[in-house]
Protein backbone atom coordinates (compact mmCIF):
# COMPACT_ATOMS: atom_id res chain seq x y z
CA UNK A 1 0.00 0.00 0.00
CA UNK A 2 1.36 3.16 -0.80
CA UNK A 3 0.05 6.60 0.71
CA UNK A 4 0.67 10.24 -0.87
CA UNK A 5 -1.07 13.52 0.13
CA UNK A 6 -3.72 15.59 -1.38
CA UNK A 7 -1.73 19.04 -2.12
CA UNK A 8 -4.58 21.19 -1.10
CA UNK A 9 -5.56 19.80 2.43
CA UNK A 10 -2.57 17.34 3.09
CA UNK A 11 -4.48 14.57 4.24
CA UNK A 12 -3.55 10.93 3.10
CA UNK A 13 -4.84 8.69 0.30
CA UNK A 14 -3.99 5.48 0.22
CA UNK A 15 -3.94 2.72 -2.95
CA UNK A 16 -2.76 0.10 -3.82
CA UNK A 17 0.61 0.86 -6.34
CA UNK A 18 0.92 -2.88 -7.45
CA UNK A 19 -2.47 -3.04 -9.03
CA UNK A 20 -0.96 -0.46 -11.34
CA UNK A 21 2.26 -0.41 -14.34
CA UNK A 22 5.22 1.69 -14.33
CA UNK A 23 4.56 4.98 -16.14
CA UNK A 24 0.89 5.07 -16.05
CA UNK A 25 -0.76 7.90 -14.67
CA UNK A 26 -3.58 7.63 -11.97
CA UNK A 27 -6.31 10.29 -11.12
CA UNK A 28 -7.12 10.80 -7.26
CA UNK A 29 -10.27 12.95 -5.51
CA UNK A 30 -9.79 13.23 -2.13
CA UNK A 31 -12.50 12.72 -0.05
CA UNK A 32 -11.82 16.02 2.56
CA UNK A 33 -11.67 18.67 0.48
CA UNK A 34 -12.63 17.58 -3.37
CA UNK A 35 -9.24 18.31 -4.75
CA UNK A 36 -8.43 16.18 -7.92
CA UNK A 37 -4.96 15.42 -8.92
CA UNK A 38 -3.12 13.39 -10.44
CA UNK A 39 0.34 11.20 -9.98
CA UNK A 40 2.47 9.25 -12.13
CA UNK A 41 3.63 5.69 -11.38
CA UNK A 42 7.29 6.15 -11.30
CA UNK A 43 9.75 3.06 -12.74
CA UNK A 44 11.69 1.49 -10.29
CA UNK A 45 15.66 2.67 -10.57
CA UNK A 46 18.64 1.07 -9.21
CA UNK A 47 18.38 3.17 -6.08
CA UNK A 48 14.87 0.67 -5.10
CA UNK A 49 17.18 -2.63 -6.02
CA UNK A 50 19.40 -4.09 -2.88
CA UNK A 51 21.14 -5.83 -5.03
CA UNK A 52 22.83 -2.78 -6.75
CA UNK A 53 23.97 -1.27 -4.12
CA UNK A 54 27.93 -1.13 -4.27
CA UNK A 55 28.02 0.08 -0.68
CA UNK A 56 25.25 0.22 2.19
CA UNK A 57 24.71 3.94 3.72
CA UNK A 58 26.57 4.18 7.10
CA UNK A 59 24.00 3.39 9.90
CA UNK A 60 24.66 6.64 12.56
CA UNK A 61 21.48 5.30 14.74
CA UNK A 62 17.95 6.65 15.22
CA UNK A 63 15.03 8.07 16.79
CA UNK A 64 11.76 7.10 17.74
CA UNK A 65 8.67 9.18 18.17
CA UNK A 66 5.91 8.33 20.20
CA UNK A 67 2.46 10.29 20.50
CA UNK A 68 0.49 8.79 23.00
CA UNK A 69 -1.97 11.46 22.72
CA UNK A 70 -2.44 10.54 18.74
CA UNK A 71 -1.50 6.62 18.91
CA UNK A 72 1.82 7.45 16.16
CA UNK A 73 4.68 5.98 16.37
CA UNK A 74 7.32 7.21 13.88
CA UNK A 75 11.30 6.62 13.02
CA UNK A 76 14.26 8.41 11.68
CA UNK A 77 17.47 7.40 10.26
CA UNK A 78 19.82 9.67 11.78
CA UNK A 79 22.72 11.40 8.98
CA UNK A 80 25.66 13.03 9.66
CA UNK A 81 25.32 16.59 10.20
CA UNK A 82 22.27 18.32 11.60
CA UNK A 83 19.59 16.53 11.86
CA UNK A 84 16.53 19.07 12.55
CA UNK A 85 13.39 17.96 14.12
CA UNK A 86 10.27 19.78 13.88
CA UNK A 87 6.79 19.28 12.76
CA UNK A 88 5.81 19.19 9.40
CA UNK A 89 4.11 21.90 7.65
CA UNK A 90 4.48 23.33 4.14
CA UNK A 91 6.91 25.58 3.43
CA UNK A 92 9.29 24.75 6.48
CA UNK A 93 12.34 23.55 5.12
CA UNK A 94 13.79 20.48 8.28
CA UNK A 95 15.07 17.19 7.04
CA UNK A 96 13.34 15.36 9.94
CA UNK A 97 9.48 16.42 9.58
CA UNK A 98 7.48 15.15 12.19
CA UNK A 99 3.98 14.23 11.03
CA UNK A 100 1.68 15.69 13.76
CA UNK A 101 -1.22 17.71 14.52
CA UNK A 102 0.47 18.81 17.89
CA UNK A 103 0.97 22.42 18.21
CA UNK A 104 3.37 22.47 20.81
CA UNK A 105 5.80 21.06 18.42
CA UNK A 106 7.75 23.94 16.35
CA UNK A 107 7.88 23.94 12.75
CA UNK A 108 11.73 23.88 13.76
CA UNK A 109 12.00 22.57 17.46
CA UNK A 110 15.29 20.34 18.14
CA UNK A 111 18.19 19.43 16.72
CA UNK A 112 20.59 16.96 16.45
CA UNK A 113 23.93 16.67 15.94
CA UNK A 114 26.23 14.01 14.49
CA UNK A 115 29.72 14.04 14.05
CA UNK A 116 32.51 11.78 13.76
CA UNK A 117 35.43 12.45 16.75
CA UNK A 118 39.27 11.31 16.93
CA UNK A 119 39.32 7.48 17.04
CA UNK A 120 36.56 7.26 14.55
CA UNK A 121 33.94 7.99 17.67
CA UNK A 122 30.54 8.91 16.74
CA UNK A 123 29.46 11.59 18.82
CA UNK A 124 25.81 12.97 18.97
CA UNK A 125 24.89 16.57 20.26
CA UNK A 126 21.32 17.75 21.40
CA UNK A 127 20.06 21.94 21.77
CA UNK A 128 16.97 23.20 20.97
CA UNK A 129 16.28 24.95 17.83
CA UNK A 130 15.05 27.61 19.81
CA UNK A 131 11.46 26.45 20.49
CA UNK A 132 8.77 28.15 22.51
CA UNK A 133 7.89 25.12 24.46
CA UNK A 134 11.47 23.46 24.96
CA UNK A 135 13.28 20.62 24.38
CA UNK A 136 13.73 18.07 27.55
CA UNK A 137 16.06 15.59 28.23
CA UNK A 138 15.59 13.50 30.80
CA UNK A 139 12.98 15.89 32.02
CA UNK A 140 15.24 18.38 31.91
CA UNK A 141 14.80 21.38 30.27
CA UNK A 142 17.81 22.93 28.07
CA UNK A 143 18.93 26.09 27.96
CA UNK A 144 18.42 28.09 24.27
CA UNK A 145 22.71 27.93 23.80
CA UNK A 146 22.81 24.23 25.53
CA UNK A 147 24.72 21.43 23.45
CA UNK A 148 24.08 18.23 24.98
CA UNK A 149 25.84 15.05 24.32
CA UNK A 150 23.23 12.16 24.57
CA UNK A 151 23.85 8.58 24.09
CA UNK A 152 21.90 5.39 23.38
CA UNK A 153 18.27 5.19 24.92
CA UNK A 154 18.08 9.11 25.72
CA UNK A 155 14.86 10.13 26.14
CA UNK A 156 14.00 13.48 24.91
CA UNK A 157 10.64 15.22 25.14
CA UNK A 158 9.49 17.82 22.55
CA UNK A 159 5.97 19.13 22.96
CA UNK A 160 3.37 16.70 23.34
CA UNK A 161 5.95 13.67 22.39
CA UNK A 162 8.48 11.42 23.32
CA UNK A 163 11.53 10.84 21.34
CA UNK A 164 13.65 7.66 22.29
CA UNK A 165 17.46 7.88 20.73
CA UNK A 166 18.99 4.83 19.38
CA UNK A 167 23.03 4.17 18.58
CA UNK A 168 23.44 1.82 15.82
CA UNK A 169 24.54 -1.89 16.81
CA UNK A 170 28.17 -2.57 17.22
Amino acid sequence: MKKIRCPKCDEFITFDETNYSEGQTLVFVCDNCGKQFTIRILKKSQKDNPESEKSQPINFGYVTVLQNEFGTKQEFQLQLGDNVFGRRNKGTVINQPIETRDRSIDRIHCIIHVTIGKNNQIIYTLRDAPSLTGTFLMNEILGDKDKIRIEDGAIITIGAATMIFHTPPE
